[in-house]
């Protein structure tokens, strides 16, 4: 299949600073490509890119495999781009939702129909004839969504439209975004730094860390196993520690992570030494210190050194041998009677940890 949009061997620089370096990126038609990674790491630089609006200082951007000069603007025609802010000017919503396709010249009727759609697919019809300045963010941002698929186009383009945005907003947006986004199949690239929210709208994700794209794939293979420390931080793995490989056999790797030895599913591993990953929401926590009587492969003794309330859940960090997180919601820190300085056991499946190779 020959992608919608692809980098291959593109450098941008900001004088003598090298800020991003993407060897290849590949975007196929009708798939969302999440880009995720820290502030400062280059993924707007990569949108802007992407969109056209930004020449890079080696390589080639490629629209259905023909590659392409920065600030094209016939193929700019077909793409949108959302940014975190929603740059409405300072008229009505419906003449802000229809501006662009003024700009490319459709009847009236035409338009007209597509921006009375759009506005009700994003729940703002009422809205309508209101100034866009009166606006609340979520609105704005629902504004200029709408006037980006009232355009119809070929490429859609969002750099973090929702990282301003109260919670609730954000979610209840992501949502009815995830569904329109269905609806039109439309090639999308979403910027965000959001882990969860790459999770829920994308495909793919593509990580980028220090100007760098670090690993890209179906999210959950990148999630699942992240290729270095770096993306396994960016993706949400908080257990990370070295370990020394003991044996492969039968399709396991027994590890000894500092006082402790774990199991790991793997069917072949050649490293001596590997680092030991593992997702907070993976992990079991029982009371005590008695056996688990759970089929997981890993049950791990240790003590609660420290509690982080994190929204919803509680992050445990539990002394098994190494430095453990777990993650467990705050009814159940409540129901299992845990503070700082509990015995439990950490149970977790052999399948659930992931081991990246060193040296």
């Amino acid at each position: 299949m020959t992608p919608k949009l692809s980098l291959r061997d593109v450098v941008v620089r900001r004088g003598a600073v090298e800020v991003l370096r993407v060897p290849e990126l590949d975007v196929l038609p009708g798939e969302v490509l999440a880009v995720l990674g820290p502030n400062g790491a280059g993924k707007s630089t990569l949108l802007q890119v992407l969109a056209l609006l930004e020449r890079p200082a080696e390589g080639a951007v490629h629209f259905d495999g023909e590659p392409v000069a920065a600030r094209d603007l016939a193929l700019r025609r077909r793409m949108a781009v959302v940014f975190q802010e929603a740059l409405l000017l300072h008229r009505s919503v419906e003449s802000n939702v229809g501006l662009g396709l003024a700009l490319r010249g459709l009847p009236q009727r035409e338009r007209r129909d597509r921006v009375r759609r759009w506005l009700a697919r994003f729940g703002i019809e009422r809205l309508a004839r209101r100034s866009a300045r009166s606006l609340s963010g979520g609105e704005a941002q629902r504004a200029s969504l709408a006037r980006a698929f009232a355009l119809e186009p070929e490429v859609l383009l969002l750099d973090e439209p929702f990282s301003a945005l109260d919670q609730p907003t954000r979610e209840s947006l992501v949502d009815e975004l995830v569904a329109v986004l269905r609806e039109t199949a439309v090639t999308t690239v979403v910027v965000t730094h959001d882990r969860d929210e790459a999770a829920r709208l994308a495909h793919r994700v593509a990580v980028l860390a220090s100007g760098s794209l670090r690993q890209a794939g179906p999210v959950e293979e990148v999630y699942a196993s992240p290729a270095d420390e770096t993306v396994a931080a960016v993706v949400g793995v908080e257990t990370v520690a070295p370990g020394r490989v003991i044996s492969v056999r039968e399709g396991l790797v027994t590890l000894q992570v500092g006082r402790a030895r774990v199991e790991v599913a793997a069917n072949v591993f050649v490293a001596a030494e590997a680092l030991f990953c593992l997702r907070p929401e993976d992990v079991v926590l029982t009371p005590g210190d008695a056996a688990a009587t759970d089929s997981a492969r890993n049950h791990l003794r240790g003590v609660v050194r420290r509690l982080t309330p994190a929204g919803a859940e509680v992050r445990l960090q539990v002394d098994c041998g190494f430095p453990l997180v777990a993650s467990i919601t705050r009814r159940s820190l409540e129901e299992l009677g845990l503070a700082e300085g509990s015995p439990v056991v950490a149970s977790f499946k052999a399948t659930a940890a992931h081991l990246i190779p060193r040296g």
